[in-house]
């Protein structure tokens, strides 16, 4: 058992998802970070000059009132936070966008390198001279098998 799981851990596949694991975590803190500081200031403004990130629905503790999330949780207060979720949906969309733009370039530059394979000429097969073609044929009838052995005399008829 294992040496079959370090034969599956040490696999090429394994190692190309770990990186792309790491390049995935590092990229979700420059999409947060997009979304967070760039992208959601403008719309909260646009909808009433709020954060979405503060947006939530208090289920206990209704005799307090509490301000912002934080300070809900703080105090313990069960909460729907769907200003989180509404960030969390907008993150979703800016990575499936920014990975659809990528697998699409992608895609493009392997219809071009196909096109330009088939583009190509076929390498020219050289001529072989008559010498060589016989030599050729002389060969492959030799390599074949069932033909009289050379041990064996002809026989005399």
């Amino acid at each position: 058992m294992l040496k079959e799981f370090r034969e599956f851990a040490l696999k090429g596949n394994v190692a190309d998802m770990a990186v792309g694991i790491i390049i995935g975590a590092a990229f979700t803190t420059v999409v947060r970070s997009l979304v967070d500081d760039i992208m959601m200031p403008p719309l909260g403004a646009l909808f009433g000059g709020l954060d979405f990130s503060d947006y939530f629905i208090q289920l206990t503790m209704r005799d307090r009132d509490f301000t912002s999330l934080a300070e809900a949780r703080e105090a313990g207060a069960a909460v729907i936070a769907y200003g989180s979720f509404a960030n969390a949906v907008v993150q979703f969309l800016i990575v499936a966008a920014a990975l659809f733009v990528l697998v699409r370039q992608m895609n493009r530059l392997r219809r071009m390198m196909e096109r330009e394979q088939a583009a190509k000429p076929e390498p020219a097969i050289e001529k072989l001279s008559r010498e060589v073609e016989l030599l050729t044929d002389i060969r492959e009838l030799l390599a074949r098998p069932g033909r009289p052995s050379q041990t064996q005399p002809p026989s005399a008829t």
